[in-house]
C-alpha cells in the first residue's frame, strides 16, 4: 500500500514578514472637523438650509432694537453738536458729520472727574477681591461638602434674586442709620460709645464697598458653584491617591480647573461694579465717595452736559471692551485646550 508523502512543514512567517500594524490616521484641527461634521449635517438633515439662521432671527431683532439702535443714539449725541441758544445736544445722524468736540471738552475737564474714577477703580478692586474670598469657599462648600443638603443651600444662594437691588439696599439704610441696629450691636458689644454713635450714611467708603459686595456677590456666587459643580470628583480622587493632600490637590487641581469660570464669575461681577451709581447715591450721597458712574449720571441730568455725559459712557465702554476681549481669548484658547 503506497503511503502519501508527508506535506511540508508550513514555516511561521519571519518578523520582517508579518503584517506591521495600521499607523493611526491623523487627528483632524478642530476647525476642519466641525466643518466636515457641519457638511455631514447638512446631508443627513430633512430641515432647508436656512431653517438654523431663520430662528436667530428674534435674537437679532431684540438685539438690534435694544443695543444696536440705543448704542447709535448715543455715539450721534455724543458726537453731535450743541444748540446755541437751549444748549441742547442735537444729534446728527450722518455719521460723516460726527464731531470730536464733546469728547475734547469732556478730557478737558479731567481735573473734575479723575479722582472719580481712581475712586471707582479703588473700591471696584477692594470690593471685586473681597467678594471672591467669600464667594469662592461658599461656592467650593456647597459643591463638595452640602450632601442632601445641596437643594436647600441652593435656594438660599437664590433667594437674593427674589428681592430687587434697590429693595435691598433699602434694608440697609434703616439698618445703617445712626439708630439703626449696626450701632446699637456696636454698642452692646462695647466696641462703639453710645454718645458717639457712627454715621454710616454720611460719606463711609467702607459703606460703599460693603454695598458693592452685598450687592453683586450673589452673581459671583452662582457662577462659581456652577463651574465647581462640573469638576469631574475623579481628578480629585486621582490627585489624592497619588499622595497629595487635601489643600495641594485644592491648589493644584481644584484652583487651575476653576479658573475660567473665576474669570467669568469677575467679569460678571466687576463690569456692573465699575459703572455703578446707585449704590453710592443711597448709601452715601456725598462728593467724597463719587463713582464714575455718578459723573456719567450727573451729566446726563444736564441738558448742557448731555453730550460730555455720553462721551463719558462711550469712553468707559472703550475700557471695559479690554477685560472683555481678554476673557473671550482666554475662553477660547481654553476650549482649545480641552479638545
Amino acid at each position: 500500500m503506497a503511503v502519501a508523502p508527508p506535506a511540508p512543514p508550513i514555516s511561521a512567517p519571519l518578523p520582517s514578514e508579518a503584517e506591521a500594524p495600521a499607523a493611526p490616521l491623523p487627528r483632524l484641527p478642530l476647525r476642519e472637523r466641525m466643518r466636515a461634521r457641519s457638511a455631514d449635517d447638512r446631508i443627513q438633515s430633512w430641515r432647508p438650509r436656512w431653517f438654523w439662521a431663520a430662528l436667530s432671527i428674534p435674537g437679532a431683532i431684540w438685539l438690534i432694537v435694544f443695543f444696536v439702535l440705543p448704542f447709535y443714539v448715543m455715539m450721534s449725541v455724543a458726537a453731535g453738536a450743541i444748540d446755541p441758544i437751549f444748549q441742547s445736544p442735537i444729534p446728527l445722524w450722518n455719521p460723516f458729520e460726527w464731531s470730536g468736540a464733546s469728547f475734547a471738552n469732556f478730557f478737558q475737564e479731567a481735573s473734575f472727574w479723575l479722582p472719580q474714577f481712581e475712586r471707582t477703580i479703588v473700591y471696584t478692586a477692594i470690593a471685586s477681591a473681597a467678594s471672591l474670598a467669600i464667594a469662592y469657599p461658599v461656592a467650593y462648600f456647597v459643591t463638595r461638602y452640602a450632601g442632601k443638603r445641596k437643594t436647600l443651600y441652593l435656594i438660599l444662594l437664590i433667594s437674593p434674586f427674589w428681592v430687587s437691588y434697590m429693595m435691598r439696599m433699602l434694608a440697609w439704610i434703616d439698618l445703617l442709620q445712626v439708630g439703626g441696629y449696626v450701632n446699637k450691636v456696636l454698642e452692646w458689644l462695647h466696641i462703639m460709645n453710645a454718645k458717639n454713635p457712627e454715621g454710616w450714611l454720611s460719606g463711609h467708603p467702607s459703606t460703599v464697598i460693603f454695598g458693592l459686595i452685598y450687592g453683586y456677590i450673589p452673581y459671583l456666587i452662582i457662577v462659581l458653584y456652577a463651574g465647581l459643580d462640573r469638576i469631574d470628583g475623579r481628578l480629585l480622587e486621582a490627585s489624592r491617591d497619588l499622595g497629595l493632600g487635601r489643600w495641594r490637590t485644592f491648589w493644584r487641581v481644584t484652583v487651575p480647573l476653576s479658573r475660567q469660570t473665576i474669570l467669568a464669575g469677575m467679569f460678571i461681577t466687576v463690569l456692573p461694579m465699575v459703572g455703578d451709581y446707585f449704590t453710592n447715591q443711597l448709601l452715601s450721597a456725598t462728593p467724597t465717595t463719587t463713582m464714575f458712574g455718578n459723573v456719567i449720571e450727573s451729566n446726563l441730568n444736564f441738558n448742557s452736559l448731555e453730550a460730555e455725559g455720553a462721551a463719558a459712557s462711550l469712553l468707559l465702554l472703550a475700557l471695559l471692551l479690554i477685560p472683555m476681549i481678554y476673557y473671550v481669548r482666554s475662553t477660547a484658547r481654553a476650549s482649545r485646550e480641552n479638545v
